[in-house]
């Protein structure tokens, strides 16, 4: 199959759901993969860590846009995330980037544990109490997150319940095509989130509050260190990023775990393997596929020459498959000698809110385990046909307590262990 044929399979909606057999078909013809005149695709580790690192490479700015997007202004969805640290460079995305920095202490992470394990242990009892099977996403997958980035942005809780449709509205913006139907619906979640910050702001000018939006609007306020887009645009983006990834890691570590029940059970007994299992999990099922750069100088990847002004669609989730750097990367391996996957990107743009999404899963997956041992996937799941956002619409499972015994001997991550 020919890197045009592979790549308009890997946009269909079969290669949206299950896009690892394409990437395979890609990676065949090397690690960079020219797709058109100035277009081309990255599979390879190496190569996509190195173009993420490379400032040569950035995101596409308003010049760009205006030659590759012509209206892009007058969708509310782009503009929102172009306004923000996610789709700018330096120096404006340093200089937001820092303003929303001290919220993401590795001091303060840390601090969260507690939290993060009191809402986990009371979600659990929420799946507990229920008659029947229940939707992990809506039930635990979703709820932990989102109420973890409400609290650090100060919005009350009663209004979480509205953001996960918002969201998923508005993120069918970050998929490399889009239709005008989807982003129409994009730009109505938008509009949506831009409304409610607009008024979270204008309470936080009347009563100041300890909480990160407080200290944007300050920042804004103070010195014009944000202007209101882009005030507006990084609130946007930090919910929406702040629960979007976690909620997808969530549900596809899960299902993961239950398809490889050793190694889920050596979790259950051993919570002090989460860290080197979580980030297994990123790296097999990763809930951000893709990312894009532009270049502004010449380069050269994979023995291809790259041009200026050339647009890479960098695969994560190929490269976390790449077998140059994970050996039989198909197989779910928490015990790998070497991890570090690309899931949450790297250099300049690297996900402010990584090290909370790992908190998060660190905590959420050893206690469901424990609670639940006789937790099992009770229905069909139901994906969303997304490819940059890979992750579960639905999720029905069944909350058991008891399971059959499973036989894992002790072991640690880097040294030899149970097949999972």
């Amino acid at each position: 199959m020919d890197p045009a044929d592979a790549l308009a399979l890997l946009m269909s909606p079969e290669g949206r759901l299950d896009p690892y057999p394409t990437y395979e078909r890609l990676r065949a013809h090397g690690p960079v993969v020219q797709a058109g005149p100035v277009f081309y695709v990255v599979t390879g580790y190496a190569e996509a860590d190195a173009i993420l690192r490379d400032a040569r490479f950035g995101v596409m700015d308003d010049a760009l846009r205006d030659q590759f997007m012509p209206g892009w202004r007058e969708s509310p969805a782009v503009l929102s995330i172009s306004r923000s640290m996610l789709r700018t460079n330096p120096p404006d995305h340093s200089r937001m980037r820092r303003l929303a920095a001290g919220a993401f202490t590795p001091r303060r992470i840390a601090a969260m544990r507690d939290v993060v394990r009191a809402q986990a242990d009371e979600l659990v009892d929420g799946m507990l109490a229920a008659e029947g099977p229940v939707d992990f996403m809506a039930a635990f997958a979703y709820p932990l997150p989102v109420g973890v980035i409400c609290a650090l942005l100060g919005v009350p809780a009663a209004d979480r319940p509205l953001f996960r449709r918002w969201a998923t509205d508005l993120t069918g913006v970050l998929e490399p095509e889009i239709t005008a139907d989807e982003l129409a619906v994009a730009d109505r979640g938008a509009a949506e989130l831009r409304s409610y910050f607009t008024e979270l702001v204008a309470a936080r000018r009347r009563a100041p509050a300890d909480d990160l939006t407080t200290a944007l609007v300050q920042a804004h306020d103070g010195g014009d260190r944000l202007s209101g887009d882009e005030l507006l645009a990084n609130l946007i983006v930090l919910l929406v990023a702040g629960f979007e990834t976690t909620t997808n890691l969530l549900g596809n570590g899960l299902v993961a775990l239950l398809d490889h029940p050793r190694a889920a059970a050596a979790l259950r007994d051993r919570p002090d393997l989460a860290p080197a299992y979580v980030d297994e999990l990123l790296r097999y099922d990763s809930p951000v596929q893709l990312t894009s750069r532009m270049s502004t100088a010449p380069s050269r990847y994979g023995d291809i020459d790259l041009p200026p002004e050339s647009w890479v669609i960098v695969l994560l989730g190929a490269a976390n498959r790449d077998p140059r750097r994970y050996p039989d990367p198909a197989r779910f391996d928490p015990w790998r000698a070497q991890s570090a996957p690309p899931s949450f990107g790297a250099g300049p743009h690297y996900c402010l809110g990584a090290a909370l999404a790992r908190l998060e899963a660190q905590v959420a997956f050893p206690l469901l385990l424990r609670r639940l041992p006789g937790l099992a996937v009770a229905g069909r799941p139901e994906r969303r046909v997304r490819l940059t956002l890979r992750g579960h619409a639905t999720l029905p499972v069944r909350a058991g307590r008891q399971a059959a015994p499973v036989t894992v001997p002790g072991t640690r991550p880097g040294a030899a262990g149970p097949t999972p």
